[in-house]
Order: C-alpha cells, then structure tokens, then sequence
C-alpha cells in the first residue's frame, strides 16, 4: 500500500467519468473540503485489512498533532504500477474510511473507479507532504525488478499538454528533457544548460557582494549524521537509503547537516563570524511517481543554499541582507510574491522559550522594513521558524521558492561552538536561506513567466545571423565572427530555406535578435535588425548594435 498522506488548506475533486471496471456511484459535482489531512492511495496485491487500519490510524494520530478533523481518502492509482484487482481494493478502501469514522475523524471519499479533476492546496510546513508504505513494500519484500525493454528506450511523452505550460515550451525551445530511465530527474539540453548556467552565475555575482564563501560537501553520509540533526525521524520516507560495508547511507535531501561539518571542522571566534557559506550541491529526495510534475517537483534538485552562522548581536543584520538579496533578485525578473511568517510546528525541536524569541526576531525585521506578511501558524521547520516567499506564476498559482529559517537548535545538537569576547564557549545560531529554492522549480516558473521569451542576458541564443542568400554568406559568417568574438552567444543560418522560414523558425526558437544579412547590408558594411516580436531596423552599422548589446547584456536587461 503506497500513500501520499497531504496536509491540505484545500481539496477540490470531481468525478469526470468512470475508468475502471468496478466503480462507485459518484454525482457530477465538484466536491471542496477545506483544512483537512488527505490520504492519496494505492492499493497493491497482498494489502491487508489490519494494515488499511494501521494506515488510518496513523493519519488520525498526526492529525491530531494537527489539530484538523477532516480526513479525505481518495484512490490515486498513479503512486504504483502494481495494483491490486478493482473488487479487492475497493474492499480496502471501504475498511479505511470504516476505521476513519471509528476515530472520529469527518470522513470524505473520493469516489473509486472514477477519472477525476483534481486541485490542492498544500499547506507549507515540512511535514505537509508525507510518503508512506504498508504491508509489502513496507516489509521490503523482493519483487521482480521492473525493467525497461532497451529497444524502447525514450523520453516522456508530454503530447497535449497547453501551449503555456512550461514542458510545452521546454520541449520546443529544446532546454530539456525527462527520460523513463531516470524519473523525476532532469536532462540539461545545451540550451537549457546555458539558462541554468546564466542563473547560478548571477546569483553567484550575488554572493561574492555579499560576502559569502562557496563549499562543496559529498552526495551521501552515513545516516548517523541525519540521526544527529533529526531529519531522519522526519524524513527518512523521502530519502535514498542504502547499505556499504555494513553501514546505512543516505543520498543527502537537504545541505544542512553537512554544511555544518564544514563549520565544525575548526575552531572558530567571535571576530570570525559571521560565516556564510554557500552551497549548490545536487540534493535527492524519494517523491512518489504520481507526485512529479515537470520541473516544478522533481527527484534530483539543484539549490542555492546557503547556511549563515552567526552570534546574538548579528542575527537582526544578516536577516535584512538576506531579505535585500531576495528583493533585488526577484525585481530582476519582475516576480510578484507573497509573504508568511510560519511559527513553531507541534513536533518541533527546542523549548518554546528559545522559539518565541526566534519568531519574534523574524517578525520585528519583516515589520522594520515594511513588508506585509501573513502568518501561518505551526507550520514552521522542525527546527526553528521560516519566513516564505510564495512566487506567483503566469497561471495564478503560488509557489514557495524563497525561505529564511532562524535555527537555535541544530547548533546545540551538533555542539557547535566559537569562542566569545569573554574567552568562553558559546554557540552560534545558523541562518538557513534559499532565494532561488529548487532552481528547476525557479526555472519552470520563469518558463511560464516569460513564455520562454527570455531577457536577453540568459536567453540561451541571444543573437541569430541570417544570410538571405548564398552569395551573402561570406558577409554573414564575418558579422557571426565579429559578434561571436565579442562574447555573445550567437548562431548563424546559412541554409538554403526561404528567408520567411528563417525568421518564422528564430521567432519559435524566442531569440531576441535576428540580423539579416543581404546584398544591400553587405554593400553598406551594416546589419538589418529584427527582433522576435517582430520590430525592425534596417542598415545599422554592426558596432553600435554590439554596443548596446554588450550594454543590454552586461547590465543584465
């Protein structure tokens, strides 16, 4: 049995139409449950009865912690490509909503058999989004391994999705693909590279003004370490675990724990800090295969994540130069975002003492610089209070991508110390921040954002030199040199095809500049200008279109 089990401000669903063999009665209307814990399940041969209700009861006890009294099952076949027959999983399904009524909970069920639409609303603490097995593939049994015949080997089929969305684009701009053989896992074509590149390199122009040092730290560690830091109690569903010699490992989900390594590897004092350090390692996390969606959650994610170690007196200052760093960022690509303030969760770490002087330091900054914020009760990390900036995308939708977290805690549990002013031993706190979050995540958004009409400074063809015809194209390969050397990343079209396909294709392709090459402009040693969205320019000499260019770029507009 595989379930999702979600946290949810909202779930809306509606029965489409019947897809199954054995199906539920169902009525043709939308059905909205608000603040409720849902139960997304697959059920798979040899589930049990004893099991279903160990399921419910284990949704019950965290809502409970929760304090929500509203629980949604809902059949989700997508979790596993081993199913269980129609009749026998709906004789489980009806055990679980059974039980569920037995603890008290308010129980809605989706109805089985049935194609639905579906729309949630997660809330934002870590514990929102939770995996969980049953029965055998809880108990790890050996099942045949499923392969892939090689003779068919092939990428993702995202045939029929909307023209705006960003696997739509992605695939015509050729940025990226998503192969069967790695799910959830990005293939980084040389166009989408180059963006990628663009991002971290200016985010990393960032960090140097800012003063931060770059580390690097290795993909997996014993799970000792994530015992330590407590993500194992909270995590471990998630992660990629496997045996070495005898010891448990774990592909890292998160940079934290072994950032703090780093620090901890030295002896440190109060004239050193603060010490940032920054880190854009590749992170695995173990999402359900029904749970991927394009770059927007993924198995292998890409942050910039930076951990800030500082002492009582700084911590007010690093947080305003955080929050300046996601505001500069974000007006750089003219994102709209909300923010929230989450508070201290019911399974947390540390005393409330010590997370009500966090949240506090957190409130009185976002209230110093004027920002408008909401607060979300409880649903802070485990380890301190979080600040969230919630992006905005093209189709109204909400994403968290930017966060700030105040860590009392993590230091204590890895005893990690500088030495004082007065010679003693004091522990640092840590400043967890992301601003990009998951740049996959970032990147779709951005897709969407813009169309795939990107500012020029990381459009990955920036310009696109066209000879109308062969006998031009001597000129032609000389004005792609000329801007080829200049640093500036260009493509040239000799082909034979018409000059309206040309045009017609860099317009698909969204570069923002093409420059037609004819008799006339080879006469006149000049370039004719035509951007994508279909402005022109005729006979402009070359060196002050790369002017403004390299000006437009370098500034990065």
């Amino acid at each position: 049995m595989r379930i999702l089990q979600l946290d949810l401000e909202s779930i809306e669903y509606k029965a489409i139409r019947p897809e199954s063999s054995v199906y539920e009665k169902a009525e043709p209307k939308a059905i909205t449950v608000k603040n409720a814990i849902v139960l997304l399940t697959a059920i798979e041969p040899g589930d049990t009865k004893k099991e279903a209700r160990q399921a419910v009861n284990d949704a019950a006890e965290f809502a409970k912690k929760q304090k929500v009294r509203k629980l949604v099952l809902y059949p989700f076949a997508h979790l596993s490509a081993n199913l269980e027959e129609p009749h026998k999983a709906l004789e489980i399904l009806q055990c679980m909503r059974d039980a569920a009524s037995e603890f008290g909970m308010e129980v809605f069920s989706a109805p089985f058999g049935w194609n639905k639409s579906l729309k949630l609303e997660v809330k934002g603490h870590p514990l929102a989004e939770q995996s969980r097995s049953y029965g055998a593939t809880a108990k790890s049994i050996k099942i045949p391994r499923k392969r892939i015949d090689t003779s068919i080997i092939k990428k993702s089929d995202w045939s029929g999705l909307p023209a705006n969305d960003h696997r739509t684009i992605g695939e015509k701009m050729d940025l990226y693909s998503f192969q069967e053989v790695s799910p959830g896992m990005t293939y980084w074509h040389p166009n989408g590279y180059t963006v990628y590149k663009e991002l971290f390199k200016y985010i990393r122009e960032k960090l140097d003004e800012y003063g931060y040092q770059e580390i690097a730290t290795p993909a997996f560690a014993n799970m000792a370490l994530w015992e330590v830091s407590g993500h194992s109690a909270h995590f471990k569903d998630n992660m990629y675990t496997f045996e070495s010699e005898g010891q448990e490992m774990g592909l890292k989900p998160m940079n934290c724990p072994s950032t703090i390594m780093v620090f901890k590897s030295r002896k440190w004092s109060y004239r050193d800090l603060p010490v940032r350090f920054a880190d854009f390692d590749k992170l695995y996390r173990s999402e359900l295969s029904g749970t991927l969606t394009g770059l927007f959650r993924v198995r292998e994610i890409t942050q910039d994540d930076a951990h800030l170690f500082v002492r009582e007196d700084q911590i007010e200052n690093e947080l305003k130069m955080v929050i300046k760093m996601v505001k500069e960022l974000y007006k750089k690509f003219g994102l709209e975002y909300k923010v929230k303030l989450s508070t201290m969760p019911d399974d947390h770490a540390g005393d409330e003492e010590t997370w009500s002087k966090a949240t506090l330091k957190l409130e009185h900054v976002l209230d110093a610089d004027g920002i408008k914020f909401e607060i979300k009760e409880k649903e802070g990390a485990f380890y301190g209070p979080k600040i969230d900036f919630d992006i905005k995308d093209s189709m109204g939708r909400e994403w968290q991508c930017a966060t700030i977290q105040l860590d009392y805690n993590m230091p204590k549990k890895f005893k990690l110390a500088y030495t004082g002013e007065d010679g003693r031993q004091h522990a640092p706190i840590i400043i967890h921040r992301v601003i990009y979050g998951s740049l996959e995540r970032f990147l779709g958004v951005l897709i969407e954002h813009y169309q795939g009409k990107f500012p020029t400074w990381f459009a990955p063809v920036q310009v696109r030199v066209i000879s109308i015809s062969e006998e031009t194209s001597s000129y032609a390969q000389q004005v792609y040199n000329k801007i080829k050397d200049s640093k500036i990343r260009a493509e040239l079209d000799l082909s034979d095809k018409t000059m309206e396909y040309k045009v017609r294709d860099a317009q698909l392709q969204k570069i923002p500049y093409m420059l037609i090459v004819g008799k006339r402009e080879e006469e006149s040693r000049t370039v004719s200008i035509r951007t994508r969205d279909g402005k022109q320019k005729n006979s402009e000499e070359l060196d002050i279109f790369l002017k403004d260019l390299i000006k437009e770029v370098t500034e990065r507009r």
